[in-house]
């Protein structure tokens, strides 16, 4: 991973170094994190945010759904993602704008817990490279839409992804496919 200069870290650019976050936040403890995945791309020589307005909007969705209670705006961090892009001097990059619980309470609900949002932007080329990928489908299952708000980005959803790509990486695979676990079918083929 190649660093860059800042993160937006509740409303305040600060060295990326300096970017901390307490080891007893709820977020890390309990999953309750939300965040997106946002690419921006050099276009005639300047950054293009590749549709950042539906980003943000999927963004407070997500945080919607686990009932955090956001003092910015979509405006505002719709301009602070492309402020930390600037500051950081990047014309292509990814942005991970999460939003997150830290301290204040360590029961199941996140009732008092303080609330974070960052945004890091950093260099990264194609996620799986540029060679050929080898794909194979998981011992893993997705997890049921019945079983979460399977639409919203929160980060404890993805342990089930990161299990999968280890099981397939163990065998010499590039990446995962998981099934949906209700038919064997693969997610895009359940619509």
């Amino acid at each position: 991973m190649v660093e860059a200069k800042f993160i937006w870290m509740n409303g305040e650019l600060v060295p990326w170094e300096d970017a901390k976050v307490h080891v007893i936040s709820h977020s890390l403890h309990y999953g309750s994190g939300v965040f997106e995945g946002i690419r921006c791309y050099e276009a005639a020589g300047k950054p293009a945010v590749f549709r950042l307005r539906e980003h943000v909007d999927r963004l407070f969705k997500s945080a919607d759904a686990l009932g955090y209670e956001l003092k910015y705006s979509k405006e505002d961090i719709g301009k602070a993602i492309l402020e930390t892009i600037k500051a950081n001097d990047l014309k292509a990059c990814y942005i991970r704008p999460l939003i997150f619980y830290g301290t204040g309470s360590m029961g199941l609900s996140p009732k008092g817990a303080e609330v974070n949002v960052i945004i890091a932007v950093w260099p990264w080329g194609s996620y799986l490279g540029e060679k050929p990928v080898r794909v194979k489908t998981s011992k893993y299952i997705r997890i049921h839409p019945k079983s979460t708000v399977s639409e919203a980005k929160i980060s404890g959803h993805y342990v089930n992804s990161t299990l999968a790509h280890g099981d397939v990486a163990k065998q010499g695979y590039d990446e995962a496919l998981l099934l949906d676990g209700r038919d064997g079918a693969a997610p895009d083929e359940r619509f």
